[in-house]
């Protein structure tokens, strides 16, 4: 097992760059198997979750050739249409290989169903949804198995939840259906968003990006395309709370700001994060935006109108990230006042609270959704384990913002969401280290 060492109480400060979007560089690469031409994307971030995919679509024949950040893909020899069970198991983002899959070579089969983290029932019914009104059939054969021998055909759909991936596999299995696909109750986060232009480019005609209703125009074949990932808003939210809870001024070069409108109102009006947007007009687009995280932080939590206890809940776009939950449950301990944290999408998303408890924190855990965080609170170093990429990581950033030394274990989780976060928080000033 890995984990990080750190000594906290000392000040963060710099400037940081986010990676790509971790939950748009999965889709992306998956839909690699749609063309037989070369797929570009540039700024992939060098994660765990990103190294397993491309091992699942080595293992089915995708040439694959790296430079840096930038990755080529190229699927005309894929003759394959059954995944590397083991591999498809350890992470939630291989489910969207089943909608190109299907879509190009009328075949799915998996051993056992995805992985991912350990924070509940995700339920994969939408998907089966989505591809069955296509006119997939599911195969009960002791094994997850689709086929669409006759190919899929454009069909006008309500999504019985705005699931992120089973949109991202619609949009994916709609691109190569006869006719054309509505998508209704989509989920339309910025990864979702990244991958409609990038099929876009590659030929699919997308109406309505951005929004919970989507149009696919089928196509016989799709040619290659290429995109520049956006970077992660859930990776810029974890360094805005950060930049809450230590001392110091950081700086995150190449935002989009239209991506962080949620969290910004959650950060500084609930929390009272104090930041602001600077902009250069010389630099290229997807630098030219950074948030400032200022000094001299006064974190004080906002009352509703009345003085009654705020809430802070997560729901799909463009509501509050779920992903970000467990930061902004952090930065509440280190607040001026009293609030609800109401995880809705995940029941066991709140379960790494005990440890924060243990270091100092004053949290009633509710039910499952639902904690009561009082704050400020003094947090002391301890022996912790990280249960999930989030929760791993706001465990450090409570580490970094206690007295003392805290050890926490299991940080392969953190690495498959977080790239190399250990050499990044050493730059800002961290004491960290990371030990096998």
């Amino acid at each position: 097992m890995t984990s990080f060492i750190i000594e906290g109480g000392h000040p963060i400060q710099g400037t940081v760059r986010p990676s790509g979007n971790k939950n748009a560089a999965l889709p992306l690469l998956a839909s690699c198997l749609l063309t037989d031409e070369p797929v570009t994307l540039h700024n992939v971030p060098q994660i765990g979750d990103v190294e397993t995919m491309l091992q699942i679509l080595a293992g089915l024949g995708v040439e694959i050739h790296r430079q840096g950040h930038s990755v080529t893909l190229c699927a005309r020899g894929v003759d394959r249409t059954q995944p590397d069970a083991h591999l498809f198991g350890q992470i939630r983002g291989s489910l969207t290989l089943m909608g190109p899959l299907l879509a190009r070579h009328g075949h799915f089969a998996v051993g056992k169903s995805a992985g991912g983290d350990d924070i509940g029932r995700r339920r994969i019914d939408t998907h089966l949804q989505v591809f069955q009104a296509l006119g997939a059939q599911l195969c009960h054969n002791g094994r997850f198995e689709l086929r669409a021998d006759r190919g899929l055909t454009g069909q006008d759909i309500l999504l019985d939840e705005a699931s992120v991936t089973a949109t991202e596999n619609g949009i994916m299995a709609a691109a190569l259906a006869r006719g054309t696909t509505i998508l209704r109750n989509a989920a339309s986060e910025p990864h979702v968003q990244d991958l409609c232009h990038l099929l876009v480019a590659m030929g699919c005609p997308i109406e309505g990006i951005g929004s919970n209703t989507l149009t696919i125009h089928g196509q016989e074949r799709l040619r290659g395309g290429e995109i520049h990932i956006s970077p992660d808003f859930v990776e810029i939210g974890s360094y805005i709370g950060l930049g809450a809870i230590t001392e110091g001024e950081l700086r995150i070069q190449g935002v989009v700001p239209e991506h962080l409108r949620m969290v910004e109102m959650v950060f500084a009006h609930r929390l009272g994060v104090q930041m602001h947007l600077e902009h250069d007009p010389t630099a290229p687009p997807h630098e030219a935006t950074t948030l400032v995280v200022e000094d001299g932080q006064e974190l004080r939590i906002t009352p509703d109108f009345g003085g009654a206890v705020p809430k802070i809940d997560d729901a799909p776009w463009p509501a509050f990230p779920p992903d970000l939950m467990s930061i902004a449950l952090v930065v509440a301990t280190q607040a001026q006042g009293t609030v609800i944290i109401h995880e809705k999408m995940y029941e066991s998303r709140l379960y790494f609270v005990d440890k924060l408890i243990a270091m100092g924190a004053q949290i009633i855990l509710c039910d499952p959704h639902r904690a009561v965080v009082v704050g400020p609170s003094r947090l002391v170093g301890q022996t912790v384990t990280s249960p999930d990429i989030r929760a791993g990581m706001a465990l450090v950033l409570a580490a970094l913002a206690a007295q003392g030394v805290t050890t926490i274990g299991n940080v392969q989780q953190i690495d498959r969401g977080y790239q190399r976060i250990d050499e990044t928080l050493r730059s800002l000033g961290a004491h960290i280290q990371r030990v096998e």
